[in-house]
């Protein structure tokens, strides 16, 4: 059995790592699929690490965790919401169900038949994609956000300062 889970992972942080902990406790029969979204996009305030950097962090953190199983793979978008979920049924190795909290992914599975569950939202408002930019762009405490490996990571390719560099989404 396979799960499916589709995020940015920019970057990689402890909610992201909380879920893949829960289901793969929940589930350690099942490998997961860890789809990193908007492959294509880097260098911009909302999406500012590459397709490879992201691909890097998961795969630290999950060594990091002792956690197996999980195989990240970057997805370009397609910008066509109706043939999104079959053009991933064909892209990736077969899975049977995609785990998400984001109504528009589970809207668009369901409708192509496919089994969705809602994983848990551990510290939402602070662990998220969001917050650790805007911190790590402003020079604030983002460390504890990420895991340790990320955090190492992120420092010896210089993220903060190309986030700072890059400016904000507002900018």
């Amino acid at each position: 059995m396979t799960g499916l889970i589709v995020g940015r992972f920019q970057p990689f942080h402890r909610g992201h790592l909380a879920v893949v902990q829960s289901l793969r406790g929940a589930h350690p029969e099942q490998s997961l699929l860890l789809v990193i979204g908007s492959a294509q996009d880097s260098f911009t305030p909302e999406n500012p690490f590459t397709a490879g950097e992201r691909v890097e962090m998961i795969q630290r953190a999950l060594a990091e965790a002792k956690i197996d199983g999980c195989l990240p793979v970057p997805v370009a978008d397609i910008h066509h919401h109706a043939q999104w979920a079959a053009y991933l049924r064909g892209l990736l190795p077969a899975f049977d169900v995609v785990y998400t909290n984001n109504p528009l992914t589970r809207l668009l599975f369901e409708r192509d038949g496919v089994r969705v569950e809602s994983p848990p939202l551990l510290d939402r408002e602070r662990w998220q994609g969001t917050v650790v930019r805007r911190r790590m762009r402003d020079s604030g405490p983002w460390q504890e956000l990420v895991p340790p490996a990320v955090a190492a990571y992120l420092e010896r390719i210089s993220g903060p300062e190309r986030l700072r560099r890059i400016g904000s989404p507002r900018d």
